[in-house]
């Protein structure tokens, strides 16, 4: 089966699902933006040909090169992981007549009000939510809505440009940050917990699941530059407590109408016991989560959506083993890497439950932690007990220090 595959090269997880196709029998033919001497070396073992175009910003200039290579190639399937590229990969799809999403099918999950839309009118618990092109239709949503809200881009990824609410002041300085962003939702906020449902789906059946906990909220998270901010993989997604949660997630993904691929699902659980949609991606987590669920249960979910993708069935056993956490550092200081603190120390604790450390190594310029869950790298340990799992990754997030200067 040939696979035409947007952006094989990035975002960093991209060529890992590039050589799943591959290791399922896919012949894998990529369009990207990079040059071929720039892909990755796992992008190049895994693509059997490579287009590149001018920028994905050419929409138009992307289809017509993706129609004439239908002409020469028999394209079957359009793979794309890479939020902002959904709609033109479906786009693709409907003018090659491949199976797949639609464009239609697609939308919902790139606006964030549509996709409230579709599940309000399935009856799902949604926060109270609406659309603003203009500073009054802000200031109108906030009036209906009532503090405090959160005001985020229409078609964002992660909490990039995100912010809470809690008065009319707050309102005034959130409305001059947000400028640049053409559309917004202006929505109810919720206090309660943050937990994922990350599903791979083979022909409208949930093939694989997969709840992680945040710890704190991502918006917390991304206030405070002290915080090492863990994304947790639960070894037990089937607890009493996360019950509900699950039965949210499954009526979502029925509610979106959704087939085959990777899904990526927040939610809320108030204190009460409530459950609170937040929002739905039609691919896999980012951040290297994958890579986390992949740990948690010894597992190769890039494989496995491919296998879902180009054969319709996912037939890896699952065996959840582990809890799984990723801590992502952030240095203390400005300028560039001058030591590490405290690795020695907890790996000698550790070690058997580390499964990776990649870090800014000395004398690299450290990140802008605003721009970037992972900030300056990341540490990723497991263990059976949950407990157990939390005591470590807050041992990595207290205890382990990048120092620039």
């Amino acid at each position: 089966m040939n696979v035409l595959m947007l952006s094989p090269g990035y975002p960093p997880e991209m060529p890992r699902f590039a050589l799943g196709l591959r290791a399922v029998g896919a012949r894998v033919i990529g369009i990207g933006d990079q040059p071929a001497s720039a892909l990755p070396d796992e992008a190049r073992r895994a693509l059997s040909e490579y287009r590149q175009v001018g920028g994905f910003a050419d929409e138009d200039g992307v289809l017509r090169e993706a129609v004439a290579l239908g002409a020469r190639e028999h394209i079957e399937r359009v793979a794309c992981l890479w939020e902002p590229l959904m709609v033109l990969a479906a786009r693709i799809r409907e003018q090659l007549g491949v199976p797949g999403m639609t464009v239609e099918e697609t939308v919902p999950f790139r606006d964030k009000e549509i996709m409230k839309q579709v599940l309000d009118r399935a009856g799902i618990r949604t926060p109270r939510h609406g659309r603003a092109h203009t500073v009054d239709q802000v200031r109108e949503a906030v009036e209906r809505i009532g503090y405090p809200v959160i005001v985020k881009p229409i078609a964002g990824a992660g909490s990039k440009d995100t912010h809470r609410v809690d008065d009319d002041g707050g309102l005034e300085s959130v409305l001059s940050l947000v400028r640049h962003v053409q559309e917004v939702s202006v929505e109810e906020f919720v206090e309660a917990e943050e937990f994922t449902f990350d599903t791979v789906c083979a022909e409208g059946r949930i093939a694989y699941y997969n709840i992680c906990s945040y710890r704190p909220r991502p918006l917390v998270a991304r206030q405070l530059e002290w915080i090492s901010p863990q994304t947790v993989a639960l070894r037990n997604p089937d607890v009493p407590y996360l019950a509900a949660g699950r039965a949210l997630g499954e009526a979502v993904l029925e509610a979106m109408n959704f087939r085959t691929g990777f899904t990526h699902m927040e939610w809320y659980l108030k204190g009460d016991g409530e459950v609170v949609f937040g929002e739905i991606a039609a691919r896999p987590p980012g951040a290297f989560t994958v890579d986390i669920m992949n740990f948690a249960s010894d597992i190769d979910l890039f494989r496995g959506w491919a296998e879902a993708e180009v054969h319709g069935r996912f037939t890896q056993p699952i065996d959840r083993r582990y809890n799984c956490a990723s801590i992502f550092k952030r240095a203390q200081g400005q300028g560039r890497i001058q030591r590490i603190e405290g690795l020695g120390e907890l790996m000698a604790d550790f070690a058997p439950h580390v499964m990776n450390v990649d870090l800014l190594p000395i004398g690299a310029q450290r990140r802008d932690w605003l721009k970037t869950l992972i900030s300056d790298g990341m540490v990723v340990v497991r263990h059976p007990d949950l407990q157990a799992t939390f005591h470590m990754a807050d041992r990595f997030g207290t205890d382990l220090r990048l120092i620039a200067g």
